[in-house]
């Protein structure tokens, strides 16, 4: 953990907030209810799209858009940034720990394996694990065995946005999960450990009470 923590910036170059500088913010879930959404424009208008796990943008940019400041993944999720891309790292073990160490350290003895540059070291922040903890239970009521990522993201967003814009969440019209670049091999699986249909719900709840703006794609 020190010697993570040496070679990212101990404090993240990051604004404060100001009256002034009021910030709209996309989050840019992977739903398959994105495919012929031509969400792509709208989504690049925000000042701050966010985007998670392998979710990408070639090749779907009429739908998805093409703009990406911040990225959210874990070690099992992950994707290689652009330099100007900031990671937002999702840890919830210490391996998740000993995996971005190994990532941007390139005088670790291990770091061969992973020589392929994952980010810019500069622009790596990390979430608290109690943030974690405090979604599943506050938000949660502790359903399901943890967060979802895309849950994990919108609730923090609600943090650091003044408005906030989902997209991209949610079961097809046929209660499949799947994402809109690929289709889940494992129909039964839904959405795992998470508590997917609750999470959407919340999500729901919370544009009808005007609150953020919620873009279901159909």
């Amino acid at each position: 953990m020190d010697k993570l923590f040496q070679i990212l910036p101990p404090v993240p170059d990051v604004l404060e907030p100001r009256p002034h500088r009021c910030r709209t913010c996309a989050v840019v879930g992977n739903s398959v209810n994105l495919k012929g959404s031509h969400y792509g424009p709208l989504i690049d208008f925000h000042d701050i799209v966010i985007r998670m796990n392998r979710g990408r943008t070639t090749g779907y940019e009429a739908d998805v858009g093409t703009k990406t400041t911040h990225h959210v993944f874990y070690p099992e999720s992950a994707t290689s940034l652009a330099n100007t891309t900031h990671l937002l790292f999702f840890p919830f073990k210490i391996s998740d720990f000993l995996w971005l160490l190994n990532k941007l350290d390139p005088d670790r003895e291990d770091s061969a394996v992973n020589s392929k540059r994952i980010a810019n070291k500069d622009l790596v922040m990390i979430l608290n694990p109690a943030f974690m903890r405090y979604v599943h239970d506050a938000w949660l009521g502790q359903r399901g065995y943890y967060p979802s990522t895309g849950f994990l993201t919108f609730a923090l967003s609600l943090l650091i946005c003044d408005e906030v814009n989902v997209f991209g969440f949610g079961a097809d019209s046929d209660g499949n999960w799947n994402h809109y670049y690929e289709q889940h091999k494992y129909k039964d699986l839904k959405t795992g450990a998470h508590p997917g249909t609750f999470e959407y719900q919340t999500i729901e709840k919370l544009h009808k009470r005007q609150m953020i703006e919620f873009f279901k794609g159909w």
